[in-house]
């Protein structure tokens, strides 16, 4: 094992990679190896043993504990690592299987003193904290520690945010979005986070890479700016990539980072949170003057940033709130709510007031008028009867989903936070990313995500079952809150908050999430659709009129757009179905809105909730894992159809903004151009751009658009461009080959998926380099579907027509086909 292990680290060497760390077969050798140490080997192994095996409940930190337990107890023996040694090496490794070692030390009289320094500056502490509350009446180190935890010294003995921060920017131009810092080409290999961080904006930028490392060269800490940083997916793969860059290392957790400083124009709301959750600092400012390699000072508690090279010239900014710099401290976000909680629930066991040692957020304006839907529904989940905008919140979740690219990085960060079982109600994993062309690794991911998530009372889909959205959404409850590891989780029926694989994790394991509550936009439709205008047509309607009425622009630098960060809240005159329902959020995830609410018929909701219930039932006679988590949903269900009442937002209801779109305006389809899912236009100003290439499939697709191309594509007998059909779900595959749909796909020649996200995500299938493409799926980013491609955005009934054209048709021929 140790000659196999330096190979293998010798060989990442070579790659300007640190080498993995240990798994649960090398953590044992390494154990008997500390029992007997070669010679010349002993600061290897104690660096090994250190800084190298997963901490939390990782198999291999299991072995670590255990072995460290012994040493400590003296049942076990190493010439390297002494009783006071190993105390200390098992307090390092932040919460899990340690706290049951270090909570039994406080009863032996040579361990209790040893044990309680470590316990002291402890957070996940789980099952821990009643053990030694319930010892600190007989006995003083328990007393010790939990005064510790009240008087918050696990947070005060961690350096403070200094006044000044000195640094050397690195700047990209423009949006750079998170497909940028974590291409969806090299998604298998997001939870190696130093190998991914290698692939980091080689799309965006000559020699990005080289160019930080000729920084750092000068001594200063790098600092990133963008003008609009980080739109798109939730991936905290990306904010990982970013921070292996310009964060620093942390002791105990082998191959991953925290800190760093982040400046953008403007820092998209899921990513902005992501790095929080990674303890960096991002902060929203004017980025025009800063240039790469311009050294700065910044000073967080003036608000303000000196460009030192520039004659001094000054940028101001504003700190959202000096709660984060109260998280960069604790080192991230999580470890912060954990923490504070810890604290507050010690003071109130010691029947002592609120600690003044944590920044409060900050305080909300004062209410006016009523409540708007997202903050009653989330009101509901804290326990109240609405919330307001700035108010920070911890609202429970009824459902929280997780995907495959990003799952094993939720692994990971729910093994770090000692989480054995789930706390939120129904938490389920996918593999709708990675079934169509799996490598090897990809199978040995599904196995082991299968049982991991199952072991905690998940749900496991099944590779090939589909799309996650199309999934979750058959699961969730009307008028409750749920998040996910991808930021297509937009429910049709309560509301989502996406986040990155950390958050995700969080919300998993506790069954919460944190929240400042966001503003509300509302957007009114009204008026009815024209002949040939789909639903499509409207999602794209929604950013055209922000941009006619000066809401939202497509240029970057000092971009605008009355939807990033807050939530959009859709009210519709016409009856809209929960599928349509699910088109009309979804879309929010391309405005950066935070989340979607949408007002629907409470009998249009029962049925849905109804079909859903005898859709858990199939899945249960499937076997599908696990069994209790069905029923229990299945339950909710039940115990909501008995009485299915709505919320609904106040008639008084105040919100940042209203968005009238007037659907009897428009007449002709619309677009988005490439490559921005912003940049929409009308059919006839994009008429006769040639198609190379066309997708129809992705979240955004349900069973009637594939009815609609299917029947516009059963008039032809051949194609003039490439087609790709990716039904979203296994059922809706089966339902379409049952019509006869499939076969009209099959005839023409169309390229047909595995159920999932294919093209829409390029981690797999991607079309030819250099084309140009008519696609039905979320986002065109550039290289998101393949190499230099130019990727326009619509309906599947347009997608049709444009595969049988070879090109975008105009108005005439587009209705000729309707």
């Amino acid at each position: 094992m140790f000659d196999r292990y330096r190979q293998e680290a010798e060989a990442r060497r070579a790659k300007g990679l640190p080498p993995l760390p240990l798994d649960e077969e090398q953590a044992s050798e390494l154990c008997r190896l500390l029992e007997q140490p070669p010679p010349g080997s002993e600061a290897l192994l104690l660096d090994l043993m250190e800084n190298r095996v997963p901490p939390g409940v990782d198999p291999a930190a299991r072995i670590k504990a255990a072995f460290l337990g012994a040493l400590a107890v003296g049942k076990a023996g190493s010439p390297l690592i002494g009783v006071e040694k190993a105390v200390e090496f098992l307090g390092a490794m932040q919460g899990g299987y340690n706290i049951e070692y270090l909570t039994t030390f406080l009863e032996d009289v040579r361990l209790a003193p040893l044990a309680a320094v470590q316990l002291k500056n402890a957070v996940f502490i789980g099952d821990g904290y009643k053990k030694v509350a319930d010892r600190m009446g007989t006995n003083p180190w328990a007393g010790q520690v939990m005064v510790s935890w009240a008087e918050a010294e696990w947070f005060l003995n961690r350096p403070g945010l200094p006044e000044k921060i000195s640094g050397i920017v690195f700047r990209v131009d423009g949006e750079i979005t998170t497909d940028d810092f974590s291409p969806a080409a090299e998604a298998g290999t997001r939870s190696d986070i130093p190998l991914h961080a290698l692939s980091m904006l080689r799309r965006r930028v000559d020699s990005p890479l080289e160019t930080i490392a000729d920084l750092k060269k000068k001594g200063l800490p790098v600092v990133f700016a963008g003008d609009v940083v980080g739109t798109g997916s939730s991936r905290k793969s990306a904010v990982n990539s970013l921070v292996w860059h310009i964060g620093n290392d942390i002791p105990g957790i082998p191959n991953k980072r925290r800190g760093g400083l982040v400046l953008g124009g403007k820092i998209a709301p899921i990513f902005y949170n992501t790095l929080e959750d990674a303890g960096a600092l991002p902060v929203e400012c004017d980025v025009t003057a800063l240039e790469t390699g311009d050294i700065i000072a910044v000073f967080p508690r003036q608000n303000r940033i000196i460009i030192e090279s520039k004659k001094n010239r000054e940028v101001p900014f504003y700190l959202r709130s000096p709660v984060l710099m109260d998280e960069v401290r604790a080192g991230g976000r999580i470890r912060l709510i954990v923490g504070r909680t810890l604290t507050a629930t010690a003071r109130r066991h010691l029947g002592l007031v609120e600690s003044d040692v944590f920044a409060r957020p900050p305080r909300p304006a004062e209410k006016t008028g009523g409540f708007t839907l997202a903050q009653k529904i989330v009101g509901r989940a804290c326990g109240k009867k609405g919330v307001v905008p700035g108010e920070y919140c911890e609202p429970v979740l009824a459902t929280v989903g997780s995907q495959d690219t990003t799952g094993t990085m939720t692994r990971d960060e729910l093994k770090e936070l000692a989480c054995l079982s789930f706390g939120a109600d129904l938490v389920m994993q996918s593999f709708c990313h990675t079934a169509a062309y799996p490598t090897d690794r990809d199978r040995a991911m599904h196995r082991n995500l299968t049982a991991f998530f199952v072991e905690r009372g998940g749900i496991a889909l099944k590779p090939g079952d589909g799309v996650i959205h199309a999934w979750l959404n058959r699961l969730i409850l009307p008028d409750t809150v749920g998040t996910g590891g991808d930021s297509h989780t937009r429910f049709p029926v309560g509301i989502s908050f996406p986040a990155g694989s950390g958050l995700v994790a969080f919300a998993a394991a506790m069954g919460k999430m944190p929240l400042d509550m966001p503003e509300s936009v509302l957007v009114r439709l009204t008026g009815k659709r024209h002949n040939g205008i789909t639903l499509r047509d409207v999602v794209n309607m929604i950013p055209l009129t922000a941009i006619e009425k000066g809401l939202l622009t497509v240029a970057k630098e000092n971009k605008k757009n009355i939807f990033s960060g807050r939530i959009m809240e859709i009210e519709s005159d016409q009856p809209l179905t929960v599928p349509q329902a699910f088109e009309l959020t979804n879309a929010s995830a391309e405005r950066s809105a935070a989340a979607a609410a949408i007002r629907l018929d409470p009998e249009q909701v029962r049925e849905y909730t109804c079909a859903c219930r005898n859709f858990l039932e199939q899945l249960l006679a499937a076997g599908y894992q696990d069994a209790a988590a069905i029923r229990r949903r299945m339950a909710a269900m039940d115990t909501w159809l008995a009485d299915p009442d709505l919320l609904a937002a106040d008639e008084d209801a105040t919100y940042a903004a209203v968005v009238d779109v007037d659907l009897s305006a428009l007449r002709e389809p619309v677009l988005a151009c490439p490559n921005d899912p912003d940049d929409v236009r009308i059919l006839s100003a994009v008429a006769g751009t040639g198609i190379d290439e066309v997708f129809i499939g992705s979240c955004m697709t349900g069973i009637d658009h594939f009815r609609q191309a299917a029947r516009i594509l059963s008039r032809v007998d051949k194609l003039s461009s490439r087609l790709w059909v990716t039904p979203p779900t296994r059922m809706d595959r089966d339902a379409l080959a049952a019509e006869g749909a499939l076969a009209v796909f099959q005839r023409l020649g169309a390229r047909i998926e595995i159920p999932g996200c294919s093209l829409c995500m390029g981690n797999q299938a991607r079309v030819s380099p250099g084309t140009t493409v008519m696609s039905t799926s979320t986002r065109n980013f550039p290289h998101r579907m393949g190499d230099n491609t130019r990727v326009f955005l619509g309906s599947a009934e347009i997608a049709a027509v444009c595969a049988i054209l070879g090109r975008i048709p105009t108005v005439d021929e587009y209705m000729r086909f309707w």
